[in-house]
């Protein structure tokens, strides 16, 4: 008897051991840092602790898989509704810290953080503590924000709709390249990011998808001010680049500089060229939006209207949104985004 009760004994006990801890199947992820990162083969629950990884998961078709977000991602207002799901999403991230115990709430399979998150030691050992993988979202060109669609495609096994999405994304770039091949005088254009006297520096995304549209992005002649992670240019700087084409990507932003008596000697107000930039899943032509082409259109439509007279910007949204997110957008969905008005909330209305 008693060697009966030790027998199932132990098998009770490796029984349990079974379900404590069971085996997970993973497979290896470069990520954005070149890091080698082992993640479930099956992916249920994902923080998205980096926008455009949110963003890039609705791409994806996997955006009910959220359930820890940065808080900007809650700010798109067609996001939100092409995800309903993500207004329950908890918001672990404060500042540049990652807050464990929010985290935890849902426990995610993988997390994607921006590189600095990733390099900092002091927040990734809070995430090897808890066994949480994380991947690192990190690139400075189109190029290389198209290898990160691409590793978070194999995060969900969804290889193939990246690589869609990249080819569509590359033939656009492509074409509007062609068509501004043979411009010789480039038009001087300022881009102001969230603020008026925020902007991009040499080598960001935005300089090359300025450059690819036949335009000089003004910012980039001058070394700027690095404050807290972003980079601003002088009132003084602005007004000696004088730019001939404004583009900002915060609403109220256009209005200010259009009535603000400090910015009226510049061309571009003078010839009332300081446009809002469209917002759709993201805002268009910001480092991290997936809609750099339409960016592009955009921009090309408003500076050489001639060039672009051929470009169907209505309806490659149509199409594009379609295609890529399974969103029918009417009429007035694509007057509201190429206004921008209204289309993501403002920090403090949240």
């Amino acid at each position: 008897m008693k060697k009966i009760l030790i027998v199932l004994l132990c098998v009770l006990m490796i029984g349990c051991q079974k379900i404590d801890a069971p085996d997970i199947e993973t497979h290896e992820i470069i990520d954005g840092l070149g890091r080698a990162v082992q993640v479930p083969v099956v992916v249920d629950k994902v923080g998205c602790i980096y926008a455009i990884s949110g963003h890039i998961t609705a791409l994806l078709g996997e955006g009910e898989k959220i359930v820890s977000v940065t808080s900007g991602l809650k700010r798109d207002v067609m996001m939100m509704s092409l995800v309903p799901t993500l207004d329950e999403a908890t918001e672990p991230k404060n500042g540049g810290s990652i807050n464990i115990e929010e985290l935890l709430i849902n426990k995610p399979d993988v997390i994607f953080v921006a590189a600095d998150i990733a390099s900092n030691e002091a927040e990734t050992a809070k995430l090897d503590k808890f066994n949480i993988p994380y991947l690192a979202i990190a690139f400075n060109s189109i190029e290389e924000q198209q290898e990160m669609v691409r590793m978070i495609g194999k995060v969900y096994n969804k290889s193939e709709e990246a690589e869609d999405y990249i080819t569509y994304c590359n033939d656009k770039i492509n074409r509007i390249e062609a068509l501004t091949s043979n411009v010789d005088d480039r038009v001087n254009v300022y881009h102001s990011v969230n603020e008026a006297t925020r902007t991009d520096p040499k080598g960001s995304i935005v300089e090359e998808w300025f450059d690819k549209t036949g335009m000089n992005l003004v910012s980039t002649s001058e070394e700027l001010k690095f404050i807290s992670g972003d980079y601003y240019a002088s009132l003084e700087q602005i007004l000696e680049w004088n730019p001939e084409v404004i583009f900002v990507n915060e609403n109220g932003v256009d209005n200010y500089i259009m009535t603000d008596s400090k910015w009226q000697s510049l061309n571009a107000v003078h010839s009332e060229k300081v446009y809002m930039l469209p917002v759709g899943i993201s805002r268009w032509g910001h480092p991290n939006s997936l809609e750099i082409p339409f960016a592009m259109m955009f921009a090309g439509k408003k500076v050489y209207p001639q060039l672009f007279s051929e470009v169907d910007i209505e309806r490659e949204m149509q199409y594009f949104y379609k295609t890529f997110f399974d969103v029918e957008v009417s009429d007035q969905m694509i007057d509201e985004i190429l206004n921008g008005d209204g289309m993501r909330i403002r920090k403090d209305e949240r």
